[in-house]
């Protein structure tokens, strides 16, 4: 009797050793791509403000960077993107305090008006396009413009999105985010 009590309790531990370390689950948890961060470090950008004032990316450090990247023109494409961008935002409720929104602009177009006030609290940058492309990594077929990236509050790029997130995959963007603030006490 005593032995059929011991079996009972030890097999969820043994199971769970012999799944890991046997099975070993091939299923990731996160819908993002992580970055490492070893491979693309934040380059020192002569980033400036939309009115031509020097501001660097390291001004964000101690808060979450939600970055892309894209022309002044901003094609459908890039609205879609500053629209999850505020939306992901807004989304995490209490907590949306602890993330900054920034757009690298990559040439010298003027923005339309309506779109700065539409994404206002939007960090809209000018940067060099050719020092944006060799730091971004982006999938096979995409350009970093495609993408949405992470950057954690130590200033480490450390996560990129898939290329348009559909409406179902916005949610699983939205709980990586979560799940990214919810584990971090910096930022």
């Amino acid at each position: 009797m005593l032995w059929l009590v011991l079996a009972v309790c030890a097999a969820p531990v043994i199971a769970s050793y012999f799944t890991y370390y046997v099975i070993k689950p091939q299923t990731r948890n996160n819908y993002g791509t992580l970055i490492d961060q070893r491979a693309h470090p934040v380059p020192a950008m002569a980033t400036t403000t939309l009115d031509g004032r020097p501001q660097a990316l390291d001004q964000f450090k101690g808060k979450w960077v939600m970055l892309m990247t894209g022309p002044g023109a901003c094609p459908d494409a890039c609205q879609k993107q500053l629209f999850a961008m505020r939306q992901l935002r807004l989304m995490q409720g209490k907590e949306a305090d602890r993330i900054e929104r920034v757009w690298l602009i990559t040439d010298k177009e003027p923005l339309d008006t309506l779109t700065i006030r539409e994404y206002d609290g939007t960090h809209m940058l000018r940067a060099d396009a050719a020092a944006v492309a060799g730091w971004l990594p982006a999938d096979a077929g995409t350009t970093p413009a495609d993408h949405i990236y992470m950057i954690d509050p130590l200033g480490h790029l450390m996560m990129r999105f898939p290329k348009d997130p559909g409406f179902k995959d916005v949610r699983k963007v939205y709980k990586d985010i979560y799940k990214l603030l919810k584990a971090s006490s910096v930022g």
